[in-house]
């Protein structure tokens, strides 16, 4: 059963981002802030795991913000005790993640274990050979080993919380392999476990008074901690940095939420790499309550169907009848190098396609509703095997269908853009079967791979079509396509009453040839009501000069007085007619 498409919700808020541009002295100010306050919140964090898995009036946070405000501030007791929260239901959440996980896996394992090597029950295949069967028993003891840990950890409620990030801890133990020296491994451990975080207040000054920065001037100033008050330079505590910031990116909005005192987070950071601090700004959106695919699908206009694959983007312009558009579009990404330049890499492509949205005057891009999550769980059981299994499973893990939708949701968003999201299944199957070749006939300059046919089912199934294509609906032939073809998406009613005059051998026609081609040929047809009335024509076959025979058909003699009824001149498309032109020696006479 394959579900109904929905339209992705619009993203719940924004982050912005600006250099920090400090000197010596203040980045030495700020880093002790930062390291007193990550003191205090790693602290705080280690009290909430102790706790439990407890109803939320029972996780004493009001005890807690109460010590953290002797050593820091109110607001800075309040961010920190929130954060110690947030990471704690965060980490409970993977935690019974990865039980689901393991528990499929498991399941998986065993039912295949059921079935003899080499055989078959039902849907279920056993293994090849005892050696792989020897090998996944080995595995399912190991599957069962974690899922025993992991369940006694949700039942204690004690995840395991790294402060710092699990990869840089295991780096520590192999420096040679993150190509790191100790100094910078130590350098960069400290800046992750910095906490300069403070959440926004509606009502304080430009929404937020721990970290305050004007719109004016762009000037920032910091509360400083109980301990550190010392090293204020502003008045009530304050320390005020000589560096303005101007945040470009959606400055607009940051602007008309600081100026009405409305909530804006804010977070300092620093980059070790280039040893550079940024302040980001964050805040929630507005709600807003996207169209739904019916409403698209009644506005009436185009959309951009796109298939998101490891090594590119494979996308195709489809009209509101389900029709493909113009040629299909290859946008290539290359997710390899550091985070960073993947996450550029990924903007500029997703820029792309918005880009191609709006000129094709689409009202939104449909996409699939990937979620590999499960695929990566069951790794191997699910995902083939062998050396083909190990590529595929590479290739799914390569595929940022997490990051895309999310980047997608967000910039086509604040471009009036809709995202559509589809059911995937078959659909590079059905694109490759039967949208690949007649796709690849109207764009013969092109090369047409399955993956545009198959952004052309999603965008189908997005606006509701079936994703098989109808027989005839791509004629190979231009005559046949100048004669109209079958099976359309929307059929257009034949026209009647056409007004070309009747052609004859010598007339001319928009090639200056005088030959008459099939598709020229005229006929007369009564109009319905002389029809009903019973008249009809008669047509003699064609003689020995052998053409092949015409249709016969026999007339109804008028009664005395009457008139001849009105006709009307259509081309004829489906069975050839005898052509208007005076009788030769080699065309047949009319009767």
């Amino acid at each position: 059963m394959i579900a109904a498409p929905f339209t992705v919700a619009a993203p719940a808020g924004a982050r912005i981002r600006d250099r920090l541009r400090v000197t010596v002295v203040e980045a030495e100010v700020v880093r002790l802030i930062g390291e007193h306050l990550g003191r205090l919140q790693r602290a705080d964090l280690a009290v909430r795991v102790r706790i439990g898995r407890v109803p939320v009036k029972e996780n004493r946070r009001a005890e807690r913000k109460k010590n953290l405000t002797a050593v820091s501030s109110s607001r800075w007791a309040g961010a920190m005790t929130r954060t110690s929260e947030d990471q704690y239901q965060l980490s409970l959440r993977c935690l019974f993640d990865e039980r689901a996980g393991l528990r499929r896996a498991v399941h998986t394992i065993e039912k295949r274990l059921a079935v003899p090597c080499g055989q078959r029950s039902g849907r279920t295949r056993g293994f090849a050979d005892q050696g792989e069967r020897w090998a996944k028993q080995r595995r399912l003891a190991m599957l069962k080993s974690r899922l025993a840990q992991i369940e006694k950890r949700i039942e204690a409620g004690r995840p395991s919380i790294v402060v710092g990030g699990r990869r840089l801890a295991r780096a520590r133990h192999n420096l040679a392999g993150a190509q790191l020296t100790e100094a910078q491994w130590r350098q960069r451990w400290g800046d992750a476990r910095l906490f300069l975080t403070a959440d926004g207040e509606s009502g304080a000054p430009y929404g937020n008074y721990t970290i305050t920065v004007a719109p004016g001037d762009g000037s920032v100033s910091i509360v400083l901690p109980e301990p550190l008050r010392h090293l204020a330079n502003a008045p009530r505590g304050r320390y005020k940095f000589s560096c303005p910031v101007r945040f470009t990116h959606r400055r607009e909005e940051w602007l008309d939420r600081a100026t009405a005192n409305r909530a804006v987070r804010y977070d300092i950071v620093h980059d070790p790499v280039r040893d550079r601090w940024y302040l980001d700004a964050s805040w929630s959106a507005d709600t807003a309550v996207p169209p739904t695919p019916q409403e698209i699908r009644e506005a009436g206009q185009n959309l951009l169907g796109v298939d998101l694959n490891a090594t590119h983007l494979a996308a195709y312009v489809l009209d509101p009848h389900g029709n493909p558009v113009g040629e299909p579009v290859t946008v290539p990404i290359d997710l390899t190098g550091p985070t960073a330049q993947r996450d550029g890499r990924l903007r500029n492509a997703i820029s792309e396609l918005i880009h191609i949205a709006r000129a094709h005057h689409c009202s939104g891009i449909a996409i699939e509703n990937l979620g590999f999550e499960d695929a990566r769980t069951t790794g191997r059981e699910t995902m083939g095997r062998g050396k083909r299994g190990k590529t595929f499973r590479r290739t799914v893990a390569g595929i940022p269908t997490a990051r895309f939708r999310e980047r997608l949701r967000g910039m086509a968003y604040h471009q009036g853009l809709v995202v559509i999201a589809v059911d995937p299944a078959y659909t590079s199957v059905w694109g490759g079967r039967y949208w690949k070749n007649p796709l690849q006939q109207q764009n013969q300059q092109t090369t047409v791979t399955r993956h545009h046919g198959a952004s052309v089912t999603i965008a189908r199934r997005a606006l509701g079509h079936r994703a098989r294509r109808r027989p005839g609906v791509t004629a190979r032939d231009r005559r046949i396509a100048e004669r109209g073809t079958t099976g359309q998406a929307v059929p257009a009613p034949r026209t009647r009453g056409t007004a070309s005059p009747p052609r004859t051998a010598s007339t001319p026609d928009e090639g200056d040839k005088t030959r008459p081609r099939q598709g020229d040929q005229l006929t007369l047809f009564p109009d319905l009501q002389d029809r009903s009335e019973g008249h009809r024509t008669s047509l003699a076959s064609r003689d020995s000069a052998g053409i092949g025979p015409y249709r016969q058909e026999r007339f109804t003699p008028m009664a005395p007085g009457a008139t001849l009824a009105p006709w009307t001149i259509s081309r004829c498309s489906t069975r050839p007619c005898a052509p208007d032109f005076p009788p030769t020696r080699s065309s047949p006479t009319r009767t």
